[in-house]
């Protein structure tokens, strides 16, 4: 999209703010804590943190990483997905055509950084993001393009079906939740979802093979997520799918 400044700055406050959101969701969801209430708090000391401590990005850097109540360091993980998200909301801005396929990419890269987050720290990727994940992208889609809707659902049956046959035929490499995050992904990509779980799987593989060079036969009993090498696999297909599979095609034809 042909975006001016004040609107991709704009943008890029959307995005820290939203972090900010995906920072509560990560920590609260699989605790199993309500998500609305009570307001943030440490984690240390449990203080109520006021709303000019909460800024995101900004509070961290001013407060040095710590708690003002109680000098409890807050992680880096915090004030680095608000960033991120940001980042990510400007590129997706950047490289999509039109205002219809904007909320597609924003919901997508949001989700992908909030299943990322949860799936480094617990190892889990849970159904209560996927699902309302899947319902929203199809509804998305369905206003923004309804052409794109039978499309995506096979891209999705196709994406989540390719690694149930991994997961089955290779039962400690990935779990479920990654399948279903697969087919979450091609709603949302469309065909794009090809290249993202080519990136995807090609960078799982890097890092594993990495990893036991490093570690040696001990890091095969090792559990690694894999939802975070999709999620990258994932912002790729957002950013680049098109020209990629576009690519591709012009060099199989010679």
């Amino acid at each position: 999209m042909d975006l001016n400044a004040p609107a991709l700055a704009l943008l890029a406050l959307l995005g820290a703010a939203v972090g900010s959101f995906l920072n509560v969701v990560a920590y609260r969801l699989p605790l199993r804590q309500s998500i609305v209430k009570p307001r943030s708090r440490c984690t240390a000391c449990d203080k109520q943190i006021a709303g000019y401590d909460n800024v995101p990005i900004l509070s961290w850097l001013m407060l040095r990483g710590r708690c003002r109540n109680c000098g409890a360091s807050i992680s880096v993980r915090y004030p680095l997905i608000e960033a991120l998200t940001a980042c990510l909301f400007v590129a997706v801005a950047l490289r999509v055509e039109s205002a219809g396929e904007l909320w597609p990419g924003l919901v997508l890269v949001s989700v992908l950084v909030l299943v990322a987050a949860i799936d480094i720290e617990h190892r889990i990727v849970p159904n209560r993001i996927l699902a309302p994940a899947a319902l929203i992208a199809l509804l998305l889609w369905l206003v923004a393009d309804p052409e794109r809707v039978l499309e995506n659902l096979i891209a999705g049956a196709a994406a989540g079906g390719f690694l149930l046959i991994a997961a089955i035929a290779y039962p400690g490499g990935m779990g479920m939740g990654d399948v279903k995050l697969a087919a979450v992904m091609g709603f949302f990509l469309g065909r794009a979802v090809a290249p993202a779980l080519l990136v995807g799987f090609a960078l799982g593989v890097v890092v594993g093979v990495g990893i036991m060079a490093a570690r040696g036969m001990a890091a095969r009993k090792q559990a690694i997520p894999f939802a975070p090498y999709l999620a990258l696999g994932g912002v790729v297909g957002q950013l680049f799918g098109s020209e990629l599979i576009d690519w591709y095609l012009d060099i199989s034809r010679g």
